[in-house]
C-alpha cells in the first residue's frame, strides 16, 4: 500500500510539472531591453579622407558618448492587441547626450493584428508623425534552432526587410499573441528576442508578467502629423538624400 501511494504521487508531481509546461499565456506585459552598440554604429558613417579634410570627427565623439546606448520598452499585450511604448530609466553609468539620441528613441507602436491595423508615433528629429497603416508584412523562414529567454523556450526566425536589411528573431508560442517589439510581428506566437545586425541593435525581453493590462496600457497613441508609412519613407528618402550612410542609417532605424 505505502509503494502504491508513492508511486501514485510520484505519477501525480510528474503530471502536473508537464500540465505546468503546457500553460500558454494571452496576455500580459513584457520588459525589453534595447541595446546599441554606438561605436560599431559611428563605425559605418566614416568618410572618405577628401571628403571630411581629414578630420577624424568619429573618434571625436566617441569621446563623448558610451560604447553601448541600453534603453527599456514596455509591450502589453491582450488577444490580438498590442502597444510597445517607452519603459523605466536605464541604470547605465554614462547616459547618451540629447544631441545623440537616435530617432526611435520614443517610438510608440499599437497594433491590431485581427484587422490587420497599426498605428505608430515616431519623433523624426524635431516632428512627431503619428503613423496609421496595414501591419509590415514581413515572409519569415522559421528554423528549427532554440534559444531560452526570460524562461521561455523561443525557436528562431529570419526575414530580410526594407530590401536589404536581415532580421533575426526569437519567438515562443507559449505566448499566444503574435506580436513583437517595434512593428515586428507575424510568427506563431511572441517575438522575445529580435537582433538588426545591420544597425547593430537587439532587443531582448527581460521578463514577463501575466497580468491584465489596463485600457490604457493598449491605447493606441494620438499625437503627431498623420501620415501613411509609404509618406514618411518618401519624405526621408527627400529629406535624406544626400545625407551619405548617416541618412541611410538613420532612415532604417526611423522605419523599424
Amino acid at each position: 500500500m505505502k509503494k502504491f501511494i508513492i508511486t501514485f504521487f510520484s505519477l501525480f508531481i510528474i503530471h502536473c510539472s508537464l500540465f505546468a509546461q503546457d500553460i500558454f499565456i494571452s496576455q500580459g506585459k513584457i520588459e525589453f531591453e534595447k541595446k546599441v552598440n554606438v561605436y560599431k554604429s559611428l563605425d559605418d558613417q566614416k568618410n572618405n579622407d577628401d571628403q571630411d579634410g581629414g578630420f577624424d570627427w568619429i573618434s571625436q565623439i566617441k569621446k563623448q558618448v558610451p560604447e553601448w546606448n541600453v534603453t527599456y520598452f514596455n509591450l502589453f499585450f491582450d488577444g490580438d492587441k498590442t502597444l510597445y511604448k517607452p519603459g523605466r530609466e536605464s541604470t547605465q553609468t554614462q547616459k547618451m547626450p540629447d544631441w545623440f539620441q537616435d530617432p526611435a528613441q520614443s517610438n510608440t507602436v499599437y497594433c491590431d493584428l485581427k484587422s490587420d491595423q497599426s498605428v505608430s508615433q515616431k519623433s523624426v528629429f524635431e516632428s512627431v508623425f503619428l503613423i496609421n497603416d496595414s501591419l509590415r508584412k514581413i515572409k519569415w523562414k522559421i528554423s528549427n534552432d532554440t534559444r531560452d529567454i526570460a524562461g521561455f523556450r523561443c525557436r528562431k526566425a529570419t526575414a530580410i526587410i526594407m530590401d536589404s536589411v536581415f532580421v533575426i528573431a526569437f519567438y515562443t508560442d507559449q505566448i499566444t499573441t503574435s506580436g513583437g517589439p517595434e512593428s515586428f510581428n507575424n510568427l506563431p506566437g511572441m517575438i522575445l528576442g529580435l537582433a538588426v545586425p545591420r544597425l547593430h541593435t537587439t532587443w531582448f525581453a527581460t521578463k514577463v508578467e501575466s497580468v491584465d493590462p489596463a485600457p490604457t496600457d493598449l491605447a493606441a497613441p494620438t499625437k503627431g502629423k498623420k501620415a501613411k508609412n509609404e509618406e514618411l519613407v518618401q519624405k526621408l528618402k527627400s529629406t535624406m538624400k544626400d545625407w551619405g550612410k548617416f541618412g541611410q542609417h538613420a532612415q532604417w532605424i526611423i522605419e523599424l
